[in-house]
């Protein structure tokens, strides 16, 4: 990892996340985490910081910079709207999808060529979680005259200019990059935790105008990145902008603390999502970054899970 500068210490304490249950405890989850700055210096750890994780969902935004640097955006009229569904993991609501729809009726894309999965009781890809981000890819080839129908593959030239985009903010070549179909078709990458928080630590930074704009969209739009009552949505309304926020599955969770330059980047090491809320929660009120009642406040939603049980973070980021 040729840009990324690391501490002495290569190896801390991880993290546990307690479920206890009338103050005893009855499961437990280990969790990673690693804070950057936007120059890739590793501030601080928890755990392996250099273990191999799928970046997964939270790759998202920076598959949007395909959006935002082909002037994609400006051809076919698309707002910022547009841009935080493209960014999203959303729940299918009739909004969000509407939402998708409207990208691709700007471009002139039928939906039917969307090739996210029609989730499980719906109608539609278009209410599938990821159908904002196949939107935008689709976008970008009707913008260049890229082929629809193969977009997913990894030698298409949309998903090329991707990895460009991400080997570029890493500072190493894309080839070094080993890919795998998210669950969704589209690739994902592998990547060590600290490149990922290095990663956040460059979109929040705002150094970059095209970077800038996508969180802009997320934070001023966080509905449609996630949805009422879930943690990407809720902690970025509560923050008001000052944090941008994205989950992935198997337990990935980054932060970005806008106009500071500095990312977070969590990985449960069972995939737990309950774990990977309480660890942010934990570790965003450890670092300063969240006051103590937005800390409260999303404690209660997501930490306390009944009358009988709640979770409880045990472990802090070791300072490099």
């Amino acid at each position: 990892m040729s840009e990324m500068t690391r501490g002495k210490r290569k190896h801390t304490a991880t993290l546990e996340v307690q479920l206890l249950r009338e103050g005893i405890v009855e499961s437990s989850h280990h969790v990673r985490a690693v804070v950057s700055d936007h120059r890739g210096r590793v501030l601080s750890m928890a755990g392996n910081g250099t273990e191999n994780t799928f970046i997964r969902s939270a790759l998202k935004p920076f598959q949007a910079l395909a959006v935002t640097t082909t002037g994609t955006l400006e051809r076919y009229n698309l707002n910022d709207r547009d841009l935080a569904i493209i960014c999203s993991s959303h729940q299918g609501t009739i909004k969000q999808a509407r939402q998708v729809f409207s990208i691709l009726w700007h471009c002139e894309v039928d939906p039917s060529q969307l090739q996210c999965p029609i989730p499980p009781g719906k109608q539609s890809p278009l209410e599938h979680n990821c159908s904002g981000k196949h939107a935008g890819m689709l976008a970008v080839c009707q913008q260049r005259n890229w082929p629809l129908e193969s977009y997913l593959q990894r030698n298409h030239p949309v998903q090329t200019l991707i990895l460009s985009k991400v080997a570029e903010l890493l500072g190493m070549p894309a080839a070094e990059f080993i890919g795998a179909r998210d669950d969704c078709g589209a690739p994902t990458y592998l990547m060590e935790l600290d490149q990922i928080a290095y990663l956040y630590a460059q979109l929040a930074s705002g150094s970059s105008v095209d970077m800038e704009r996508i969180v802009r969209a997320m934070t001023h739009h966080p509905n449609m990145v996630a949805g009422e009552g879930h943690f990407d949505t809720e902690l970025m309304r509560l923050t008001e902008g000052e944090l941008v926020s994205k989950a992935g599955s198997e337990g990935i969770q980054c932060i970005g603390r806008v106009g500071e330059g500095m990312g977070l980047a969590i990985k449960v090491g069972d995939g737990a999502k309950r774990a990977k809320r309480a660890a942010a929660i934990h570790l965003l009120r450890q670092m300063g970054w969240i006051s103590p009642e937005i800390a409260e406040t999303l404690a209660e939603t997501y930490m306390s899970l009944g009358s009988f049980k709640r979770l409880e973070v045990v472990g802090e980021l070791t300072m490099l």
